[in-house]
């Protein structure tokens, strides 16, 4: 028997009429909110909106909920009636399609409905066919904007089995205040509605059951009418501070039956209604628009006065849908009500007096509208969360934050090579600053999910316009997306600089490159940046090994540059090809005739053999460790074995406790930790620098291999973040190493 069969002795509703008699009848303003096509402060929304619900049905009529996004103006607005994002599989919608867009901070939600028009790859073109400002009860009610509580207290044991049982689902949904709900209207149409409450949204009846109060809104009540009709449903569910996501489908029905109502009671009111869902599926996924937008991060939400007012855009809605309609004032009263000066101030005063009103009613005690805005309330609770700024305090800004650029030229270095030339999104372009040698983390959305690879700047700092300089390689996703799919105008998000790989900040006189391929691109930045420095006494001598003269990066320039400076640069090529591989005879050979002053630095960049090979000629001929400087290059494509369920991990400082958050499944300990607003030190996010560099105090992890961590740290219990899963409870110490 199934479990939900316990529960089908419990009274429902089944028709128009019950649910009529028990909602009532919403007033005429709520149902002329809506607008066909997307105006001025819709677009003003969208702009700004870095994270989104998604409803939608497959192709074979299975219904998904999920969240999408991960930036600001994500969704890109084609006409008033046309919008298109970025879907990451396996996501396949047909038809209709529902949305409704948060802005962090914000009590308000705009939804959006329409139907799929196209798909191009990863990018899903959707035609709206209607909006309309959503009241702030559902955030209002689940404190979605509240700074993250600390871990909940695992859920109890779950009777029976079922989807619910499942890894991590029972200790997510008693967490979770927050979800969005899919359905489908009579005429196959899709609506996307959020529900919140306090402490947990869902209540886990067994192991197939779940129960959602329905607590007294606005009476438009569209996904209870659309469940009279169609019991599918599907929902996705939010914990603050967690980035991933809890996908549940199933079938719902509507309850009034008192006993269970009681359970759910505020200060002894009762819901009127409750959702009764018997769960097919649940699982609990890491969620990557989540992960990137940050939405519960300190210092990364936007002013109050950056945002658009939601309550003056519903009232600009409703003064253009009551034209003729009965029972509100006329549409040009309405919108000369509108501009009178300070208008939308006392418009958010009433809205708020509303709110707390009604909230009162349902039996929230300390109901608090203010905390749903930006600037207002939301960074009230204490310190107790470790790190979250008390009231009056400026949040600092977030460290190596990704800078979003445009590409504004792909130039051809080689058949193999390119370089992609860089500079700000947005605005004035401003410089990019950092020592030559050092690299930048470049991130892509490839088939809508980022990718992050590290790249040397090739260009000289302090210019406002950066290269790097990408070599193609087979099979590497990000290298033969820049290659094959990246075109001038396109956008990026780079991070950094970093790495210790870079010239001193008081340069020798003289210096010793030795490359390897791709490794030049670093040794390119170095001498670009000596020769406009325009000393005269320095000397710079260059050795670069190349499989074939075609393939030698900068050759032209190089060339040019040496016979400009024939005093200042040497560059001697060695063709692989033809001379054969470069061995430690050949490096001694090239040394000895360069015959380098005592106190000259030694930079080398290529394959580990070589540079474990000129190591070796240097320390032969009594070069001091000191005077040598290598970067080494990580692929960071062998992970072992994650684990399927979502994991703890403890978070210490200086012997003492910072926070306990949940790692998603395939999440790294560094994403999960920023996406709470943890201080997690980092920079290039790939493995490459060992900024990320913490030590293993309880656990078991996996991590990308190789990587930069020497075989001491290893040894010594350090782990990498930013490329290390848990494959238990972990405990970290985060103290600088």
């Amino acid at each position: 028997m199934r479990q939900s069969e316990r529960w089908s002795g419990l009274n429902r509703l089944t028709t128009v009429d019950e649910l009529g008699a028990t909602v009532g009848r919403p007033a005429p303003a709520v149902m002329l909110k809506q607008i066909s096509a997307l105006d001025e402060g819709c677009r003003a929304v969208l702009a700004r909106c870095p994270i989104a619900a998604f409803g939608y049905r497959d192709s074979d009529g299975t219904g998904r909920t999920t969240f999408i996004g991960g930036r600001p103006g994500f969704v890109r607005v084609h006409s008033p009636t046309r919008i298109s994002f970025s879907l990451p599989p396996p996501g396949d919608p047909h038809g209709p399609v529902s949305f409704f867009f948060l802005l962090p901070g914000v009590g308000e939600i705009l939804r959006v409905n329409g139907s799929t028009a196209t798909r191009k790859e990863a990018v899903l073109t959707v035609d709206v066919q209607e909006a309309y400002v959503h009241c702030a009860q559902a955030v209002l009610r689940s404190r979605l904007w509240q700074p993250p509580a600390p871990t909940a207290v695992p859920a109890a044991g779950i009777t029976g089995d079922g989807p619910l049982c499942g890894p991590g689902v029972a200790d997510f949904l008693a967490a979770a205040p927050f979800l969005a709900l899919s359905t489908a209207d009579a005429s196959g149409g899709s609506d996307t509605s959020p529900r919140g409450d306090r402490e947990a949204v869902a209540r886990v009846l067994d192991g197939r059951t779940l129960v959602i109060p329905d607590r007294r809104g606005n009476k438009r009540a569209d996904t209870l009418h659309n469940l009279l009709r169609d019991d599918r449903l599907s929902l996705a569910a939010l914990v603050p501070g967690r980035s991933g996501v809890l996908h549940i489908r199933g079938r719902g029905a509507i309850t009034d039956d008192p006993e269970l109502l009681e359970t759910m009671a505020l200060r002894g009111v009762s819901p009127h209604l409750a959702l009764l869902i018997d769960v097919e599926h649940a699982e609990v996924r890491g969620n990557e628009a989540v992960e990137r937008s940050r939405m519960w991060a300190p210092g990364v939400r936007p002013g109050r006065g950056d945002m658009p007012d939601l309550v003056a855009l519903a009232g600009e809605h409703l003064a253009a849908g009551s034209s003729g309609a009965s029972g509100v004032p006329p549409a040009f009263l309405l919108k000369a009500i509108g501009a009178l000066p300070g208008m939308s101030r006392l418009m958010r005063f009433a809205a708020d007096r509303l709110y707390r009103s009604g909230l009162r009613k349902e039996g929230y005690e300390d109901a608090d509208p203010a905390g749903s805005r930006p600037g207002r309330g939301f960074l009230r609770r204490r310190r107790a969360d470790g790190g979250h700024p008390l009231a009056g305090e400026a949040p600092e800004a977030p460290e190596h934050a990704l800078r979003d650029v445009r590409v504004v030229e792909v130039r051809k270095e080689t058949p193999g090579a390119v370089t992609v030339v860089l500079e700000d999104a947005e605005g004035d372009p401003g410089p990019f600053d950092f020592r030559p040698g050092q690299f930048f983390t470049l991130v892509a959305d490839i088939d809508a999910r980022p990718v992050r690879r590290a790249y040397s700047a090739s260009s000289a700092p302090g210019s406002t316009r950066l290269e790097v300089t990408v070599k193609h390689i087979d099979g590497g996703r990000f290298s033969t997306h820049v290659h094959r799919g990246l075109r001038v105008g396109d956008r990026l998000a780079v991070r950094g600089p970093s790495g210790s790989f870079h010239a001193e900040a008081e340069p020798p006189e003289e210096v010793v490159l030795i490359a390897a391929g791709s490794g030049v691109t670093p040794m390119m930045s170095m001498i670009r940046a000596r020769l406009a420095a325009r000393q005269d006494t320095d000397r710079i001598a260059l050795l670069c090994s190349s499989r074939r003269a075609d393939e030698v990066i900068f050759a032209e320039e190089l060339a040019r540059l040496a016979k400009d400076n024939p005093d200042r640069l040497s560059v001697t090529h060695v063709l692989t090809s033809q001379d054969g591989r470069l061995d430690a005879d050949g490096v001694r050979r090239w040394i000895t005739r360069l015959s380098p002053s005592p106190d000259a630095h030694y930079y080398t960049c290529g394959p580990g053999p070589l540079m474990d090979t000129v190591r070796s000629v240097l320390t032969g001929l009594g070069v001091l460790d000191e005077l040598v400087h290598q970067e080494h290059y990580t692929s960071g494509a062998d992970r072992g074995p994650t684990a399927t369920a979502p994991q703890k991990m403890t978070v210490e400082q200086e012997g003492r406790p910072v926070a306990t958050v949940v790692v998603e499944p395939g999440q790294t300990l560094l994403d999960a930790g920023l996406a709470a607003g943890l201080p997690m030190p980092h920079s290039c996010t790939v493995g490459n620098c060992g900024d990320c560099m913490v030590r293993l105090r309880g656990g078991e992890i996996t991590q990308n291999e190789p990587n930069c961590l020497t075989p001491q740290q290893k040894a010594d219990g350090y782990v990498l973040t930013c490329v290390g899963c848990p494959l238990s409870k972990v405990t970290l110490d985060i103290t600088d190493p």
